[in-house]
């Protein structure tokens, strides 16, 4: 069966671009030639919108048909869809609609909502059965969507009262920086960047950094914490400009997320320093680059598919009544151990 993100792929674009071509939104443009290709793609590769998008294109008014119409929202704000991370999110996620008879009808970013117009659309005109989110919200908006939606299934989203499938990002990270540990460094710095509350210190995976040093009597130096805002441009300058400072440097680095990794990797190599001789690193999320990266990260792995098709799976037993009460369900997660990471001790 053919999917948004087969679309997607054709033609060249986001799914979200697919996804407003074929509902017919028109809170945003698209080119007209981009229209024509992802609408001869739909032809070639005999992808069938859901009922009611195809009335929308005919002009009509018809109802879609109980339960569904499932919405996509992913709380990114860089590289929409072909975020490293939550694209394996959202593949798991179509993959398992699909495979249950349901289908995923859109996909919008935290952003999108800002426009008023949008989140009309889609909380009135477009409204969907059920709506997974992907991390969390502004709170106003998260309220909005709670109360106007029948069903909703969060990943990683922090509230009880609706089902939730997740992995501890606190372990995560501990289990990261007890590596580097082992590897004998105690001078670890940190990039990152804050949560929806806009403060890195309450961040998750910063906790779990903070609290391993803490459980090696190890003290937190602020000036080695790099707060990136989750920008693999900002993480590369903030990892340069602490190499080349004058004061003393850290041995090893724990980021984040691997992209950050990467990039403050290659601070450190323009900086002349040897990896892992003379600085380690350790990612976190494990997506597809950072096995090639040079040399090879270390990195804590998220099975990012399968927390798409378990919210998937999770949603549609929602919409079943299966659930009587929210379920969180966590999934495990795994340090990859690769060259970046394994050198000597270090003082």
């Amino acid at each position: 069966m053919t999917t948004l993100k087969d679309v997607a792929q054709h033609v060249g674009v986001s799914i979200s671009t697919v996804s407003r071509v074929v509902n017919n939104e028109a809170t945003r443009s698209v080119n007209p030639e981009t229209r024509r290709k992802i609408w001869d793609a739909v032809t070639e590769l005999g992808y069938q919108p859901n009922k009611w998008a195809r009335q929308l294109v005919k002009g009509g008014q018809a109802a879609p048909s109980a339960a569904t119409r499932v919405g996509c929202i992913v709380a990114v704000t860089q590289n929409k869809y072909n975020h490293p991370y939550f694209s394996g999110i959202l593949e798991g996620i179509e993959k398992g609609l699909v495979d249950n008879g349901y289908e995923l009808t859109y996909v919008q970013t935290g952003d999108d909502l800002r426009n008023p117009a949008l989140l009309h659309r889609i909380l009135h005109e477009n409204a969907a059965d059920g709506l997974i989110l992907v991390e969390g919200l502004e709170p106003e908006t998260y309220e909005t969507l709670r109360r106007s939606v029948p069903y909703l299934v969060g990943v990683d989203v922090s509230d009880p009262g609706i089902p939730r499938v997740t992995y501890d990002r606190v372990e995560a990270a501990k289990a990261a920086v007890r590596h580097l540990l082992e590897q004998g460094h105690k001078r670890i710095a940190f990039i990152g960047g804050p949560g929806l509350s806009q403060d890195v210190e309450k961040e998750k995976r910063y906790r779990g950094y903070r609290e391993a040093l803490r459980e090696a009597e190890l003290d937190v130096r602020p000036e080695w914490v790099l707060n990136s805002n989750w920008d693999v441009e900002a993480s590369y300058q903030l990892t340069k400009e602490l190499l080349q400072s004058d004061k003393e440097k850290p041995t090893a680095i724990f980021a984040a997320s691997d992209m950050m990794a990467i990039s403050a990797m290659r601070a450190a190599n323009e900086c002349g320093l040897r990896i892992p001789d003379d600085i380690a690193f350790v990612g976190l999320d494990n997506i597809e680059l950072s096995a090639y990266s040079s040399p090879p990260l270390t990195t804590v792995h998220i099975p990012k598919f399968e927390i798409g098709s378990i919210a998937a799976k999770t949603l549609i037993d929602y919409i079943q009544g299966k659930y009587p009460i929210p379920v969180k369900i966590s999934v495990p997660f795994e340090l990859k151990i690769r060259q970046s990471s394994l050198s000597g001790p270090k003082a």
